[in-house]
């Protein structure tokens, strides 16, 4: 049985004054230790928040392909080690919308985040217009096919399904759509990765809140949820992570 994980994204916000939410998450976690909670912080709080996380993992929301080199502002794997962090978010629909990500850019991310021994959630998810045109479940497998690394495991990969068009929004598909989506992810996996892919955790992400997080983890194939506005306070987050718990 996959284990839930529920992973908060805080994107572009967070300072060193909300370090308190981060304290009460971690406590949160703690006292449901059936289910593995993370947070990836804006690369300025990573140390701090390590700091007072205890055993909370901490990640990134982006990391750059290459090593190193004359790529300004960009973060290696290396660079997110040496914080402290243990996971990354690749290929955000926000990345691929508003900085023009391809599938092979978040590839060529989740291949060098692998080789520096970090954790990697992986996202996809259509457009409303794409959807509207039915192409959902293309976009998809085709995103899915594109981005994953060779040698994608249990052990250092998690896919994450965000409609872009749910990001935010307070959209979300219904739950039989998000049970479509993701056992075509799985299906994808399997011709992908072989029996690998039965352990590879597959989150919902999209206007995931407290109200709805239970009949959205309840459905089949949904092994968790990446969660954004929603995870930037305890008082929003912990109700995810009970959720979680209560269907663990």
């Amino acid at each position: 049985m996959r284990r839930k994980l529920v992973a908060g994204n805080w994107k572009m916000y967070g300072l060193k004054a909300q370090l308190g939410e981060v304290e009460a998450i971690a406590a949160a976690a703690a006292a449901n230790p059936q289910v593995d909670v993370a947070l990836c912080v804006p690369f300025t709080l990573i140390a701090p928040a390590i700091a007072v996380s205890g055993a909370l993992p901490i990640g990134a929301q982006d990391v750059h392909e290459a090593d190193k080199g004359a790529h300004t502002g960009c973060i290696s794997a290396d660079m997110l080690r040496e914080c402290g962090a243990t996971l990354t978010i690749v290929g955000h629909s926000e990345r691929r919308a508003d900085q023009h990500e391809t599938s092979h850019d978040a590839w060529a991310k989740a291949a060098a985040a692998r080789r520096h021994g970090l954790k990697v959630i992986l996202c996809c998810g259509e457009t409303e217009a794409e959807r509207d045109a039915g192409r959902a479940e293309r976009i998809v497998q085709s995103q899915i096919e594109k981005s994953l690394p060779d040698g994608a495991s249990p052990d250092w990969l998690t896919l994450a399904y965000e409609p872009r068009w749910a990001i935010g929004t307070g959209k979300t598909p219904t739950l039989e759509d998000i049970a479509a989506i993701h056992a075509i992810a799985r299906a994808k996996l399997r011709m992908m990765v072989g029996d690998a892919a039965d352990g590879i955790r597959i989150l919902y992400g999209g206007s995931v809140t407290g109200a709805n997080a239970r009949d959205i983890l309840a459905v089949d194939n949904v092994d968790g949820a990446l969660v954004g506005g929603a995870s930037l306070t305890a008082e929003k987050f912990v109700p995810i992570i009970r959720a979680a718990a209560s269907l663990s």
